[in-house]
């Protein structure tokens, strides 16, 4: 199904002012939502080797974090009971090493978890007997016992109780380490949505030059209260970073709200950094959220990439992706809001910049030391850290070929591209891609009625829908079906290609057949065993039907 539910949010929508200029709205206008709650609980006894507890609250909670006093050498995984008794998989946490702010004493944390709604979680602890080195206790770093996300080791150490507890598959710890690094479990219940808005996935798409709309932080419910101190302004913005938020990858488009508002409170007032770290966060739906205060248009400082903080501009991508990719939507998304905050400093997405180190623990470049990066690079690239993932590392290039091209009219390349990933292209590409009766693709994805979407290409159009499905429409069947409304004419969607018979080009629609007569050039429509001769020049001159939907220009 991910195919289906790309192309029913295809794309993004043109920006509203709110989100460009602050004078232009304020968080007065909006309803703040409640806040999430937050709940940490002791984990007591952590050992060397892999401890794993259990946790129960009556109140349910969807996002789990760690904290400690120091998380040097300690990787964590957590994984949620569903609601039939079931437990799901483990998810690997990564440890906010390089995010945030630095200080003596201060709690260290790990990226909250997306589980979905739950009572219970089991939290794994891994730690090594000493320190580990500097090169492998970074973010998203996980020892070889947690082989993968999804994935529980195959030996695991478990609760100190007096005997295992049957069918858990892990044995009590036997070694305990005097650590007194004061664990605590972050079990954190978002809101569903802010209280004033629903937020829905993006349903067309920004035209060369449009940045993707954006969510401002009154729209998504930020309680301006829990931040502290006024926003600190850079001189300008001379790279983009690029970050992932780990966890699961399994959310809805109505999550994602609560989602950033819980990591906005965790950063903000758990951690103590006065505010969320990163600049913008983008979802797997192409949903664009507003991140640290200031401006969007603003030079603002953010505090995601420890030694590199100084005139960059941080964009997390929400999800976890050292296996599998961001998706088309969220990477296109993520490179068009790169593109367009680069463009605002007159900064090309595919040059370099020298970036002088402001030092860190969590940076390998030493403090004054001047680094020549990608104005588009990685955390990974300056930080002692996996993310964004191995496989979004994979995709940078073609994410800065998208920033590169914001201002650009779209090239069949471009509208190729776009289409990837949606059940209209994967139709597209099954009947032989620019070789099939369609031949190329004259238009981006763009919406129809209802939940319609529709691509136009050189001979034809495909329409797709949930009922639907994906199909294609051409020659004098398109030109009659256009004629009759489109889709929003008595006959609906097409639910077939064309079906060849020896006299007869037969296509099925939700409402009835169009039948194109091969002698005589002749299109009749049958809804209900009702045949209807279509004039001969049908397709041609006006519409017969007043609710014609008429296609997007092409180009």
């Amino acid at each position: 199904m991910p195919s289906l539910l790309f192309t029913a949010v295809a794309a993004t929508v043109v920006m509203v002012p709110l989100a460009l200029d602050p004078s232009l709205g304020s968080e007065r206008d909006h309803a703040v939502a409640s806040a999430p709650l937050i709940v940490e609980r002791p984990l007591d006894g952590i050992g060397a080797g892999e401890t794993i507890r259990d946790l129960h609250q009556d109140t349910p909670f969807s996002l789990v974090a760690v904290t400690a006093t120091d998380l040097t050498g300690t990787s964590t995984r957590v994984r949620a009971k569903r609601a039939d008794g079931s437990w799901g998989p483990w998810y690997d946490t990564e440890n906010l090493e390089g995010v945030g702010v630095e200080s003596p004493g201060g709690a260290r944390g790990t990226e909250p978890v997306f589980v979905g709604k739950t009572n219970d979680v089991q939290i794994a602890v891994h730690r090594s007997t000493g320190a580990a080195p500097a090169a492998t206790s970074g973010r998203g770093a996980a020892p070889a016992a947690t082989s993968g996300r999804g994935a529980a080791p195959a030996a695991t150490v478990g609760p100190r109780d007096d005997a295992a507890k049957p069918g858990l598959g892990y044995i009590p710890a036997n070694v305990e380490l005097p650590i007194g690094e004061n664990f605590n479990a972050v079990l954190i219940s978002p809101p569903l949505a802010p209280a004033d808005t629903q937020l829905t996935p993006p349903t067309a798409l920004t035209a060369p030059g449009q940045p993707p709309n954006i969510i401002s932080r009154a729209q998504w419910g930020a309680d301006e209260s829990a931040k502290c101190g006024p926003p600190q302004y850079d001189r300008g913005v001379r790279a983009g970073v690029v970050h992932h938020t780990a966890g699961s990858n399994d959310y809805a488009p109505e999550d994602s709200a609560g989602i950033v508002r819980s990591i906005f409170y965790y950063h903000a007032r758990t951690l103590g950094w006065c505010d969320i770290a990163y600049n913008a966060l983008v979802d797997k739906y192409g949903q664009v959220f507003e991140g640290r205060a200031g401006g969007m248009t603003r030079p603002v400082e953010g505090a995601a990439t420890g030694g590199f903080n100084v005139d960059t501009w941080s964009v997390a991508m929400l999800g976890d992706f050292d296996n599998v990719p961001p998706t088309p939507i969220q990477l296109r998304t993520t490179g068009r809001l790169l593109g367009w905050r680069l463009s605002l400093d007159s900064v090309d997405p595919k040059g370099t910049v020298a970036l002088t180190s402001e030092g860190s623990k969590y940076t390998f470049f030493a403090q004054g030391v001047v680094a020549t990066l990608p104005t588009i690079f990685t955390h990974r690239d300056v930080g002692i850290t996996d993310c964004p993932g191995n496989a979004a590392y994979a995709q940078m290039d073609l994410l800065r070929d998208i920033a590169a091209r914001f201002n650009s009219p779209l090239s069949r390349e471009d509208l190729i591209d776009r289409l990837r990933g949606g059940a209209i292209y994967d139709k597209w590409t099954s009947m032989g891609a620019e070789a099939s009766p369609l031949g190329a693709p004259t238009s981006p994805e763009a919406s129809g009625d209802g939940p319609t979407r529709y691509v136009t290409f050189d001979k034809g159009a495909m329409y797709w829908s949930p009922e639907s499905g994906a199909e294609p429409v051409t020659g004098a069947i398109y030109g009659a079906w256009a004629a009759l409304g489109y889709e929003r004419g008595a006959l609906g969607l097409p639910t077939s290609g064309e079906i060849q018979e020896p006299q007869w080009v037969v296509q099925n629609f939700q409402h009835g057949t169009l039948n194109f007569d091969r002698e005589k050039g002749t299109v009749t429509r049958v809804i209900d065993g009702v045949p209807l001769d279509l004039p001969p020049s049908i397709g041609t001159d006006a519409p017969v039907q007043i609710e014609r939907f008429s296609p997007i220009n092409k180009g």
